[in-house]
This record gives C-alpha cells, structure tokens and sequence, in this order.
C-alpha cells in the first residue's frame, strides 16, 4: 500500500523540488506527485527526476501538450482531470505518447472541477457521487478505445460521507486500482480527522491500492498521517514505538518537541531499515522512572534537561539540545 504527497513549491524551481521530495521520501513517502502547469515545468520536472529517490507523477489540468512534454521528461506516471484537459482528440494523443513509453495514467475526478455537463447535472439536484462515478469512467472508456489499460482511478470529493459513496461505487464498477483521498480536506487538525475516517473506513473494507491525505500543511505532515493510518489497519510495517506524557504543569523542558523530532529521527532509521527501540519521553519524576524501566531507552524530564535511562538503568543527565541526538547514538548501539 503505497502513500503519496504532492510538492508545493514552485514548479519551476528545481531545487526547492528536489529538497522537499527528499525530506518528503526521508519520512517514507513511495510516490510524489508534481504540478506541470507549462513546458518549462516539464523541463524542470526532467532535471528532478534524474536524482529522485521516488517515483514522480505529473499532474496535468487544461493543457494536454504538458502531458505530452511530461512523458518525454521521464515521468513516472500522468494524473489527468477529466473536466478539464479538453476534447477527446486530446487524450488519445496522451494515451497513445503514454502507451508507447509504458507511463501509467491516473484518471483524477474532483467535485470542484466536474466536466460542464455533470456539474450542470448537480446544480439541477442530482446526487454528486455518481456524477462523480460516471465521469470516471467515461474516462475510463477514452482510453481503453485507444487500447490503453494500464490506468488508475480517484474521485474525490471534499464531504467525508460522500468520498466513502464514490469509493465504494467506484470499487462494484470496475477493477481498475483506486487512490484514496478527501480532496481540500482542510487544515492540520480537521483535515487529519476527515481523511482518517474517509480512509480508514474504505481500506478497512478493502478499498483502496494508494492514498493520499491532502491537508492545509507540508507534504511532509501529509505522509505522516497516511502512514500512521496504514499502520493502524496494518498496512505497513509498524513504526517507531514511542511513549510519551501529554504534559502538565511539572514539565520544565520542550517535551512536545523533543518527542516529536525524536519520532522523526526514528522514522528515518526505520526508513533504513534498522530495527527500532522502544523509547520513552516523559515529562517529569512522576511516571517518567516506572516508563523509563519498560522501555529501552527513555528521557525523564527535568528543569531544562533529561535523566537518559537505557534498558532501565539510568545513564546520566543530556541537555535538551543534545536529547535527540543521544536517543539515536543508543538506538543505533541497541540494534
């Protein structure tokens, strides 16, 4: 089960693209997606690809030539929306470019950008979601006609209840592979509950190939969060254990950014394929001892710095600033 993201930099700026794929791969990110708005950008799409570490989709609205322009820079695979890359003409010419260079195409429906007429349709009254169905696979039947099967398909929409619907329709109409998502799902906190449910509902039923969890925030977060709801259905390989207190009063050091940059420290071994401690992060000398004993390697907080515990026994004091470095100098020894 793979999970995606999507940069948001500038499409023209290469290396603002290569940092953000690297940092976004280093979290475990399998495919990111890339906006090709012009020919310049499908020039500067080739140049990151060449030292990649992921694959790269091209994301491809209004101008079928980028699609065409995209292939011939090497991507990976083409999302086309099919409300607005135009006539009919125009995906046989991408189907056939596709086709000769093995490029897998993702048919892409949004609820905000439905073709003329099925939006016409929904402003009438009809219901959206097999508005939404319908313009997939009509889709579908463009590019199978120029005998182009290797296609995947997403229809999202914004309403949790409703990407559920299309999803499941999607799943009794066809075979094609499916790429989850709630589209402009929100910010952080919200956006992260909506895809949560959205998703974990539809792959609990076994619905869905790739995910994406689209979010007011850096692609980074957005991977996060698609693992994390793999990890709980058992999708992927469990990550970091990492118990940690949800602070009070007591605490006297940064626990909650101590713990999160430990989280990713560990999520980048894990990436590496290192075998990965239990570790502790408490905030003070109430519970922080007992968790220290079950874990191995723990920090108790103190007044500006942290009692380091491995395998129960305690190591001596780190400052704060030196905490995240010492937990993965143990994690590493510990393996």
């Amino acid at each position: 089960m793979s999970v995606q993201t999507m940069c948001n930099v500038d499409p023209h700026d290469a290396a603002g693209l290569s940092e953000q794929i690297a940092a976004c791969a280093a979290v475990g990110c399998d495919i990111i997606r890339l906006t090709v708005p012009d020919v310049e950008a499908a020039k500067v799409f080739g140049e990151v690809r060449k030292a990649s570490p992921i694959p790269m989709v091209a994301d491809i609205h209004f101008d079928y030539r980028c699609a065409l322009a995209a292939i011939e820079a090497g991507a990976d695979a083409l999302r086309l929306n099919p409300g607005n890359i135009g006539p009919r003409e125009n995906v046989r010419a991408v189907a056939r470019a596709a086709k000769e260079k093995k490029v897998p195409i993702r048919i892409g429906v949004n609820a905000g950008s439905l073709e003329r007429d099925l939006a016409a349709e929904v402003a009438a009254g009809e219901r959206r979601a097999p508005l939404l169905v319908k313009s997939a696979m009509r889709h579908l039947k463009l590019l199978e006609d120029e005998g182009f099967y290797d296609v995947v398909i997403s229809a999202k929409a914004s309403n949790v209840a409703e990407t559920i619907e299309v999803y499941r329709m999607l799943a009794e109409t066809t075979d094609c592979p499916l790429h989850l998502g709630v589209t402009e799902a929100g910010t952080f906190l919200p956006g992260t509950v909506r895809n949560s449910v959205a998703l974990g509902i539809l792959l609990s039923e076994g619905i869905g190939d790739t995910v994406r969890v689209s979010l007011t925030a850096r692609p980074e977060k957005e991977v996060r969060v698609g693992m994390e709801i793999l990890r709980s259905l058992s999708l992927r390989e469990p990550g970091p254990a990492i118990t940690s207190c949800p602070t009070c009063g007591r605490t006297k050091v940064d626990l909650m950014h101590t713990a999160s940059q430990i989280e990713i420290a560990l999520e980048t071994l894990a990436k590496d394929g290192i075998k990965l401690p239990h570790v502790a992060v408490m905030g003070c000398a109430v519970n922080g001892p007992g968790e220290a004993k079950g874990a191995d390697i723990a920090l108790c907080g103190g007044d500006g710095e942290f009692i380091l515990y491995v395998k129960g026994e305690s190591v001596g004091k780190v400052s704060e600033r030196d905490a995240v470095g010492k937990v993965v100098e143990y994690a590493l020894s510990l393996r």
